[in-house]
C-alpha cells in the first residue's frame, strides 16, 4: 500500500541523511540501503516492514545516478553485472514475499545475523588477498565457469537480501567480485550497476505486498539524489585503488557493528 504519512519535525533531518548516503552509497558501490533501515527504524522508530518498501524506494536514484556516474568513468564491467542482475531478479520477488511473513523482531535479527556473516565473508577474502601480495604470488580470478557459478549465487543471495530487507544487497555481489580478482574501482561500479536493477525489481515487488511511505521517499530523496551525483565525481580524484585493502577493513567493520545493533537494539 502507497500512503502519506503526517509531517513530524524530526524528518527535516532526512535530507541530511539523504545526502550523507547518498555520497557514500554512489561511492562504495552501495546504493545505501544497507543504512536507510538501521537509519529509518533506531532514528526514526518506522515500522521494519514500512522501512523496508521506504528505503527501496528511496535508493533508486542513488542507483540510477550513481551507476550512469560510474558508467562515464568506466567503472563498470557490464556482461558480469548483467549476469549477478538476472539471478538478483529471481531472488528479489522471492525476498519480497518472505517479508510479509516475518516478525518485526525476526526481521531486524536476521538483518543483524546476515551483516556479520557477510561481512565476515569480506574479512576473510581480504586477509587472503593481503597473504598473498605478502608472498608475491596472485590469487586466480577463476575459470569462466567458475566465474559464472559465482554470479548466479552471490546474484540469488544479493536480491534475496534486497528484496527481504529493502538494503543494497552490495555486500554478496561485492564479495562475490573480489574474489575474481577485479578492480576496487570496476568493483564498485559494477555492483551499483546490480544494486540498481536488483532495488528497482523489489520495488515493484512491494508495492504488491508491502507499505510504501511517500512522506519519508521525498523528505529522503531530496538528500539523495544531490549525494548521488557528488559520489561518482569524488571517487574519480581519489586513487581508490591503492587503497583497497582497507576500504574493504572499514566497510566489513562497518557492517559488524550495524549488524551486532539491530539485533541488540
Amino acid at each position: 500500500m502507497i500512503f502519506h504519512s503526517s509531517f513530524e519535525y524530526i524528518y527535516l533531518w532526512l535530507p541530511l541523511a539523504g545526502f550523507v548516503v547518498g555520497l557514500i552509497g554512489s561511492m562504495v558501490g552501495g546504493g545505501g540501503g544497507f543504512f536507510f533501515l538501521p537509519l529509518l527504524t533506531l532514528l526514526f522508530n518506522v515500522q521494519p516492514q514500512i522501512a523496508v518498501a521506504t528505503s527501496l524506494s528511496a535508493t533508486i536514484p542513488i542507483c540510477v545516478v550513481g551507476s550512469y556516474g560510474h558508467y562515464r568513468h568506466g567503472n563498470l564491467a557490464i556482461r558480469k553485472g548483467l549476469a549477478f542482475a538476472a539471478a538478483g531478479i529471481f531472488g528479489a520477488i522471492a525476498g519480497a514475499s518472505l517479508v510479509k511473513i516475518m516478525s518485526v523482531e525476526h526481521l531486524k535479527t536476521s538483518f543483524g545475523v546476515y551483516s556479520i556473516l557477510i561481512a565476515t565473508h569480506m574479512l576473510i577474502n581480504n586477509r587472503k588477498r593481503k597473504i598473498a601480495e605478502a608472498n608475491g604470488t596472485v590469487l586466480s580470478p577463476g575459470s569462466r565457469l567458475q566465474n559464472l557459478a559465482k554470479c548466479i549465487f552471490f546474484g540469488f543471495l544479493a536480491g534475496l537480501i534486497t528484496g527481504t530487507f529493502g538494503t543494497s544487497g552490495n555486500a554478496p555481489v561485492m564479495a562475490g567480485l573480489f574474489t575474481m580478482q577485479i578492480p576496487l574501482s570496476v568493483v564498485l561500479g559494477t555492483t551499483l550497476m546490480v544494486v540498481s536493477a536488483n532495488t528497482i525489481s523489489s520495488f515493484f515487488a512491494h508495492t504488491m505486498v508491502g507499505d510504501i511511505d511517500l512522506t519519508l521517499v521525498y523528505f529522503l530523496t531530496s538528500g539523495t539524489i544531490i549525494g548521488a551525483l557528488a559520489g561518482p565525481r569524488l571517487m574519480a580524484k581519489i586513487k581508490v585503488n591503492r587503497a583497497d585493502g582497507a576500504v574493504r577493513k572499514w566497510y566489513a567493520l562497518g557492517m559488524i557493528a550495524f549488524g551486532v545493533l539491530m539485533i541488540i537494539a
